[in-house]
């Protein structure tokens, strides 16, 4: 029974520990003017996830981009019920885009957890901030926001307000809209797309980047980049679902119940698998 009990205890804590992947979800990417949009705050690991339990409590930013970039905020759209979802009227032909920034959240792991999702996030300025300190046995106290985004397209009209700057403090932003047609690639490749990340406006460099796609069949596929030294990153373009996340991590001082602050970015689209050079 013992036995049992820890098996189940350690893998809640692996559970825990990988499932903070964190985007908004939408019943679909395609609509057309006077639809209305149902979208889904989703937690969990390999791009499947689960309904977030959180509320209207943890908002600190909700807003709708219209396609002409006007910011709308659409706060009292979620109640103080946990798990509820956005209904979205969709009145303008376009591109839209939805942004959330979540208020703080705090988490305390032991120093092999937070040692592991360290180095699962790339957070090397972290990983060598602790060994050079001597707090790698430490376990770790920290403070972690939510920045994600999901664009979607309604009709036929491509706007380009999703390629620019939101307020988001960690903020992943498509080069190109992901609705419009892509640049061909040669038969035998993958075309590429490009994103840069900012964060409080200002580029990021060397930070590990990591792509989601599901495919036909359900199955997930994730790889791994690094932003450039302009916080830019060229990434494949898989067709369907796809979302861009991204981690960074900053050492905080004076604080009594946290040592970090985090911020867990993404942005999700789809990617149509209608043009013949995407496969």
């Amino acid at each position: 029974m013992k036995k049992t009990l820890l098996v189940f205890l350690l893998l809640i804590s692996s559970v825990l520990l990988n499932a903070h992947e964190f985007w908004l979800s939408p019943d679909k990417y395609f609509y057309t003017i006077r639809d209305i949009a149902l979208i889904r705050f989703r937690v969990g690991e390999n791009f499947t996830g689960e309904n977030w339990t959180g509320n209207k409590e943890k908002i600190k930013q909700l807003s709708h981009y219209l396609p002409n970039g006007t910011q709308v905020d659409i706060a009292d759209r979620l109640s103080i019920q946990k798990g509820d979802s956005i209904r979205l009227p969709l009145q303008t032909e376009g591109t839209h885009m939805v942004i959330f920034n979540s208020t703080n959240s705090h988490i305390e792991l032991d120093s092999d957890k937070f040692n592991d999702y360290l180095k699962e996030d790339g957070l090397q300025t972290a990983i060598d901030f602790r060994q050079k300190n001597n707090e790698t046995t430490k376990p770790g106290k920290e403070y972690y926001q939510r920045s994600v985004k999901t664009i979607i397209q309604v009709g036929d009209l491509k706007t380009d307000a999703c390629t620019k700057p939101t307020g988001l403090p960690l903020d992943i932003i498509p080069f190109e809209n992901p609705y419009a047609s892509p640049a061909m690639a040669p038969a035998d490749k993958l075309p590429t797309v490009t994103f840069r990340v900012l964060f409080k406006g200002k580029p990021l460099a060397n930070l590990l980047v990591k792509t989601w796609n599901r495919e036909k069949n359900g199955t997930g596929r994730m790889e791994e980049y690094r932003t450039n030294n302009r916080g830019t990153v060229k990434v494949k373009r898989y067709s369907g679902p796809f979302m861009v996340s991204a981690v960074y991590m900053e050492r905080l001082n004076g604080d009594e119940k946290a040592e970090w602050q985090s911020y867990w970015a993404s942005l999700h689209f789809e990617y149509s698998s209608f043009f013949s050079a995407v496969r």
